[in-house]
């Protein structure tokens, strides 16, 4: 064989054992463009009731009545940031791996927003800001006062789901642990057979008849 041929033999086969460099991280994608409620429909439905507007860069609950809304995409394994501020005394939610359907609670775990300083669930260690709801209590308390925004982080892989809030890790869980199905049967959640049986569905944020306004609004598949 020709010495150059024999080269480029050489160099092709090094070429091939080399292995493959990994993957790219998934972009983020962001879920409110700060001008529109493009991107959302309430739950069941195809449009958006008024009473969620995107105002100064703000997706927000006006009033009462709006009703449930979700993402238009789904997610599986994902990260998702955003922001929430909450009015004093509020309460509402942001759900994931969510179905299209009334009731969403019914379907999907929700991380709890909330008033801790005013609001009537604020009792209860399970309802309080950050908490996996009714499920698992935040480590620790690490929400702000009421008309101040709290940052959230959500990152969900496979079964295995975390809880951030303000940076600090407030709530962490295996859906297929021993812990997470006596916990679930000793809840509300054990009459609903579907709940959180989903690997894959929407992000909601919920209208518990509070003002509420959420920002920074993104997402990256894992």
């Amino acid at each position: 064989m020709p010495p150059l041929l024999f080269a480029a033999v050489l160099a092709m086969a090094g070429a091939a054992a080399r292995p493959l460099p990994p993957a790219a991280a998934q972009e983020w994608q962001p879920l409110f463009d700060g001008r529109s409620t493009h991107g959302w429909h309430n739950v069941g439905r195809d449009t958006i009731d008024p009473r969620w507007q995107a105002i100064d860069g703000e997706l927000v609950l006006t009033a009462a009545g709006g009703g449930d809304i979700v993402s238009e995409g789904t997610f599986a394994d994902f990260e998702l940031e955003l922001e929430w501020r909450i009015a004093p005394g509020g309460n509402s939610g942001i759900f994931y791996r969510a179905a299209d359907a009334e009731p969403v609670w019914q379907s999907a775990v929700e991380m709890q927003v909330l008033d801790d300083a005013a609001a009537e669930d604020r009792h209860d260690p399970k309802h309080r800001a950050g908490s996996v709801y009714d499920l698992y209590a935040p480590f620790a308390s690490a929400v702000r006062p009421a008309g101040e925004y709290n940052h959230v982080r959500i990152v969900a892989r496979g079964a295995k789901v975390e809880h951030w809030l303000n940076g600090v890790q407030v709530a962490r869980y295996d859906l297929d642990s021993d812990d997470w199905k006596r916990r679930v049967a000793a809840s509300k959640f054990a009459a609903h057979p579907a709940f959180a049986t989903a690997r894959r569905g929407h992000i909601a944020l919920q209208d518990h008849g509070d003002t509420v306004r959420f920002r920074n609004i993104r997402i990256r598949p894992l």
